[in-house]
Parts: structure tokens; C-alpha cells; sequence
């Protein structure tokens, strides 16, 4: 890959406002990065106009970052743009995917995203085919691993009786954050580092 294929345009750059110095250097290395490691996703012939490109999802799952992570498929869901809805992502897409997963995202924008991967039929709640899909990405969906119809039933009754604040049989995002506010090792492991 030449040296010029991986450089990040200046003009991209300057659409993002940063207020101090140390934003400013965190954004121009983290831009570095994406960039560079977009470029690398993206056929040949599409580096030129990286700006109207996007990667497949097939591709993006190849990323070492994401590749064991049970989620994948509804990260690249989640975070794409593409009115196909087909997962692929632009070179905006896969900087908001980063600065979510990033150290210096706050609780708040983890804990939104969070609730958005696990909301499996995008309809605003956890409710239990969300909560089923969601302990079935966790335990593995293989014969050996996968929780008998009893068990998962007594999870999802357990995860509702601690999280569903107003017993309505499924969790908001509010009853999810007030939740995730109490698990200090959220934020720290709800992270991806290029």
C-alpha cells in the first residue's frame, strides 16, 4: 500500500471542531488510525474517493477488533448509515463506531449505544426476544452451550426483575443506564482500540 493511499485528506479533518489541545492531538491520531485502517478495508479502486465509499460488513467483521466479539454483526447494524441496511459503513460510520467504543466516550454515549446493539428489533425497549438474542450472543447459540428453554426463561424473569424499574415486561433506555450505572467495569470494557 503506498504512502499516499493511507493519508487522511486535510479537508476531512477540518469538519471536526476540537476545543483544547488535547482533543486536538486525541482526534488527528485517532482520525490517523480510522483512516488509515479504513483505507485498508476498501478495494483498491475505491481508496481514491474514500470520502463516498463503504466498506461491507463481511469486511469490517474481518477486523481483529471486532472478529470475537458476539456482537458484531449488530455493532456494524447499529453504527451503519446505509439506507440498505445492510451493515456496510462509511468512513463517518466507522468514526462513530470508534468514538463510542473510544475510552474517552462518556457513560452516557457507552451506555446509549449499548442498549441500541442489544435492542435486536430496533423498536426502543429490551424486551424478552431481545433479552433471549442478547444471552444467546453471550452464551454461544452451539447445542453445549446454549441454555435449556427453563434456564433461559429464569434469566430473562431475573434480568427484568433487576432492571425493569416500572414492571412493564420490558427495559427502557433510562432502566438501562440506571443499571449500567451500577456496573463500574462497563465503560471500561465496552471499548474497541485500533
Amino acid at each position: 500500500m503506498g504512502a499516499t493511499a493511507s493519508k487522511l485528506p486535510k479537508d476531512q479533518l477540518s469538519e471536526y471542531q476540537v476545543t483544547n489541545l488535547t482533543g486536538y492531538i486525541y482526534l488527528i491520531e485517532l482520525f490517523s488510525r480510522a483512516h488509515k485502517r479504513f483505507n485498508e478495508l476498501l478495494e483498491r479502486e475505491d481508496r481514491q474517493q474514500i470520502g463516498g465509499s463503504r466498506v461491507p460488513m463481511n469486511k469490517i467483521l474481518t477486523l481483529p477488533e471486532l472478529k470475537s466479539n458476539p456482537f458484531r454483526r449488530r455493532i456494524c447494524q447499529v453504527f451503519s448509515t446505509s439506507d440498505l441496511r445492510d451493515g456496510s459503513l462509511s468512513f463517518e460510520d466507522f468514526l462513530d463506531l470508534l468514538s463510542a467504543f473510544s475510552d474517552s466516550a462518556t457513560l452516557e454515549i457507552k451506555s446509549h449505544y449499548a442498549f441500541r446493539i442489544f435492542d435486536f428489533d430496533d423498536d426502543g425497549t429490551l424486551d424478552t426476544g431481545d433479552l433471549e438474542k442478547l444471552v444467546n450472543c453471550l452464551t454461544g447459540e452451539m447445542d453445549n452451550t446454549r441454555l435449556t428453554s427453563e434456564e433461559m426463561k429464569q434469566l430473562i424473569n431475573n434480568i427484568l426483575e433487576e432492571s425493569d424499574i416500572d414492571k412493564d415486561g420490558t427495559v427502557n433506555l433510562s432502566e438501562f443506564q440506571h443499571v449500567i450505572s451500577r456496573s463500574p467495569d462497563f465503560v471500561s470494557s465496552f471499548k474497541i482500540v485500533l
